[in-house]
């Protein structure tokens, strides 16, 4: 799987998060990933989004390595026509191009579609939006996530609207995006012909509301910032505190896991309360439930819970930091060995080459 791509050869005009995350998707799978920076702004601005705990002589940031890995960075002013030139001669034998220009300036610079196909007509060309490609609005991920549903569900109704913690629009882009360019490469392997796939942030993100937009669109129901909680299951999403002090979150998703989980608390009689007797109940009488349950997970460790949650299929996890997701034992052996270590270390070190006079 390393080397699946290993034949194609991908030019990435973009910067920040979308684009990139997709170039690196093609990296990690063997392709030769040239990304193409502005050399008169020091190159993809996430090279200086830093940390304050980071080295700020670096030519890199965390943020920056986190999409940019095995690939070689060209640093380039693409309005001096020499330098230009070199770029249109590595896009000539390219496969695909990322892009993710604002509205008019891929045609200014000569690396629109339109412009790309006349010296590459098979050339797939992968094109990331804020808004579409008829807008010139800027778009950041939190600025989506405001305007399109994410924001107004996040969080509880005594903190307010909250972004989720990552770019996630972002990252649903760069997904769909990367789908859309597997298709065009396997109708290319079919016509001969290339494409231009268009995915704007906003239209991803309106796709990625799923179970939230079908429940307003079929049952009129407005989604209301309710935490974790699930509109549509319960117990899923709750809280538990247990013996030795961590807190577990449940995801029960059937009558089945529900029987299991009163089985080991020993509340087998709430199976058969009518309050709770099927999920739609559950859902109905959520608090009443919670009140129930909260109090027998204090008389277990959370080892003991989750090494029968596990065996049983009984769906849970442990709250866990990302200090503690990277040190937990699976990770730490299998993830994070001596060669993963070194290779995360290097994640930063992408190829850089310079365009000759």
């Amino acid at each position: 799987m390393k080397t699946i791509f290993k034949d194609l050869k991908v030019i990435e005009l973009a910067n920040v998060l979308a684009g990139p995350a997709v170039g690196m998707f093609f990296a990690e799978l063997g392709a030769n990933v040239i990304k193409i920076e502005n050399k008169l702004t020091n190159g993809d601005v996430t090279r200086s989004w830093k940390l304050a705990s980071e080295d700020k002589n670096s030519k890199t940031s965390a943020y920056y390595s986190s999409v940019n890995w095995n690939k070689k960075s060209l640093f380039v002013d693409l309005i001096n026509e020499k330098e230009k030139k070199k770029v249109l001669a590595l896009i000539k034998n390219a496969d695909i191009i990322i892009s993710n220009y604002k509205k008019g300036d891929a045609e200014k610079l000569g690396m629109d579609y339109t412009s790309i196909k006349k010296i590459n007509p098979k050339i797939i060309y992968g094109h990331i939006s804020g808004f579409g490609d008829n807008s010139s609005r800027t778009a950041f991920d939190i600025v989506l996530q405001a305007e399109t549903g994410f924001m107004f569900m996040n969080g509880t109704p005594e903190s307010g609207p909250i972004k989720l913690p990552v770019a996630i629009i972002d990252l649903m882009a760069a997904h769909q995006l990367k789908e859309g360019i597997l298709v065009a490469l396997i109708k290319r392997m079919k016509t001969g012909k290339g494409s231009k796939v268009s995915v704007s942030l906003f239209d991803s993100a309106i796709a990625s509301l799923a179970n939230q937009a079908s429940n307003w669109l079929m049952a009129n129901h407005n989604p209301q910032p309710i935490g974790s909680l699930h509109p549509n299951i319960a117990p899923y999403g709750e809280l538990f505190i247990t013996k030795d002090n961590k807190q577990i979150v449940l995801a029960i998703g059937s009558d089945k896991q529900f029987r299991g989980l009163c089985e080991f608390l020993n509340k087998k009689e709430l199976t058969t309360n009518p309050l709770f007797i099927s999920n739609a109940q559950r859902v109905k009488n959520r608090k009443e439930l919670y009140l129930v349950l909260k109090n027998s997970f204090t008389d277990f460790d959370s080892k003991k819970i989750m090494k029968h949650f596990i065996s049983n299929n009984i769906p849970a996890g442990i709250i866990k930091s990302v200090k503690e997701v990277f040190e937990t034992n699976d990770l730490s052996s299998n993830i994070l060995s001596s060669n993963e270590n070194k290779r995360k270390n290097e994640r930063v070190n992408s190829v850089v080459f310079k365009i000759g006079k």
